[in-house]
């Protein structure tokens, strides 16, 4: 995306969704001015009446959580001829909406949903050029490769430290932000011969076993509430669970890293550092975490989540 607004050498601003990864909005802001437009994860898509863009600006439109079709941008897109839109379609990057796509330009990052630790593809719906990567292949790839490698003989019960291979991670991402080099050897090796439909399938039948166990589970407490946006089609990034208050969460996760899961967080954001200004998308940030629910996962593994989960809930987290 860095590398596509350098090339587009707008006068204008970035318009950015109010729930996103602040680190990334951060970064792009480097390279255009940004301005912020409500879009919350609550099914009800971008809040038109935030987002006034002016010919020659550029807007950043997300795939939120993968659970949304398009249509509404396709008409956005289409009542906008002087707007260019940059869809981000890293949380389902090979779904209906990502293949039917009629922005300007669309861009998903591949490591987020298929075992490679590094690439994203970059394609223009309009048959506009876009830029090629440049150099050889980043440092941090390799750094990331090394973590998958470490914490797949972690999971198979070797005496590796976590924090190795956690630290390898951490840098490999810090080494590749902004990076527009092409992808590792492994990279390019490997993602041939992906079963990438067969990847999704497998997802999606995870993430909607585990939304299905965990409402009937919660059904008698509020506390904590499942998402369940339509996937229209597409492939549910992971399961977010959304809890009453930010140390609601934060316990929840305590609670869930004390038994072996690690649920992450789309996406944090601190007040008093870089945020969007949107308290109500600050808010949602506050109370949310994901269930890291995907391919990988067997029914044993949808089983423990939702036991871990429900004892949470129970114990009072």
């Amino acid at each position: 995306m860095s590398a596509l607004l350098r090339r587009l050498g707008r006068p204008g601003r970035l318009h950015v969704p109010s729930f996103f990864c602040m680190g990334v909005a951060e970064a792009l802001g480097k390279d255009m001015p940004l301005a912020w437009y409500r879009h919350l994860p609550d099914g009800r898509g971008p809040r038109w009446e935030t987002l006034r863009a002016d010919p020659g600006d550029v807007v950043l439109a997300q795939n939120l959580f993968g659970r949304e079709d398009g249509a509404a941008w396709r008409e956005w897109i289409a009542a906008h001829p002087d707007v260019t839109v940059l869809e981000d379609h890293s949380h389902d990057p090979f779904g209906p909406w990502a293949e039917s796509s009629t922005a300007a330009y669309a861009v998903a990052s591949l490591r987020k949903t298929l075992p490679v630790p590094d690439g994203a593809v970059l394609w223009s719906p309009q048959g506009l050029e876009v830029p090629v990567p440049s150099g050889p292949a980043n440092e941090g790839s390799h750094l990331k490769l090394a973590a998958m490698l470490l914490k797949a003989a972690w999971l198979d019960g070797y005496p590796i430290p976590k924090e190795k291979f956690r630290a390898l991670q951490q840098q490999g991402e810090q080494t590749l932000l902004g990076s527009d080099a092409p992808p590792s050897a492994f990279t390019a090796a490997v993602l041939p011969l992906l079963d990438i439909a067969g990847i999704r399938a497998a997802g999606t039948r995870n993430v909607r076993a585990l939304e299905t166990l965990l409402h009937a589970s919660l059904d008698s407490s509020p506390d904590v509430l499942c998402a369940t946006l339509s996937g229209r089609g597409g492939a549910p990034f992971r399961v977010q669970v959304f809890c009453d208050s930010e140390s609601e969460r934060d316990r929840l996760l305590a609670r869930l890293a004390a038994g072996g899961i690690f649920a992450p967080v789309h996406w944090r954001q601190d007040r008093e550092a870089f945020w969007s200004g949107d308290d109500e998308a600050a808010a949602w940030a506050g109370r949310i975490l994901t269930l890291p629910v995907d391919h990988r996962c067997g029914a044993g593994e949808v089983h423990r989540m939702v036991e871990a989960v429900s004892d949470a809930v129970r114990a009072g987290v």
